[in-house]
């Protein structure tokens, strides 16, 4: 198993924490220096807070950890694309890596909706890598709404 597996299986660990308070199933890691320095999962309903994003949370705790808001050499593995916000403060808090597990076709703001994280008009660019497990995080997703359908 090659390390981005690793680390987003990591990320679904969150995720699935996420789904047991059912949250949107959507879960979050950085490393650095090849070691996990925060995790995090959605808790927008337990924080009634719209920006209590899996990758918010976890830039937040990362920044904490370090002591500083900029995460020059850290790398953000996400369970699904981040949306525009999120795709913004990675951009912001210098996150040199996203790797993400599925696409998010309606509000994906690395890559597919949106390429936040790659716009030469801003002053920082993220390398991204997609489709990591990918077939496990769009599961998760899917059933998590079906269930809420039903």
């Amino acid at each position: 198993m090659n390390n981005d597996q690793y680390y987003m299986e990591e990320a679904l660990k969150e995720a699935k924490k996420a789904l047991l308070k059912e949250e949107v199933p959507i879960g979050a890691i950085v490393v650095k220096d090849d070691k996990i320095i925060a995790r995090a999962h959605n808790l927008k309903e337990e924080l009634q807070d719209p920006t209590a994003h899996a990758e918010v949370l976890v830039i937040r705790k990362a920044t904490e950890k370090l002591g500083g808001w900029r995460l020059n050499g850290c790398q953000l593995y996400v369970s699904i694309e981040p949306c525009p916000m999120c795709a913004g403060a990675l951009v912001q808090s210098r996150v040199d890596r996203l790797i993400y597990g599925a696409a998010d076709p309606k509000g994906g703001g690395a890559g597919t909706l949106f390429n936040i994280v790659d716009d030469h008009r801003l002053n920082h660019r993220i390398e991204v890598k997609s489709g990591i497990l990918e077939l496990e995080c769009k599961h998760m997703m899917k059933e998590f709404f079906k269930s809420l359908r039903k």
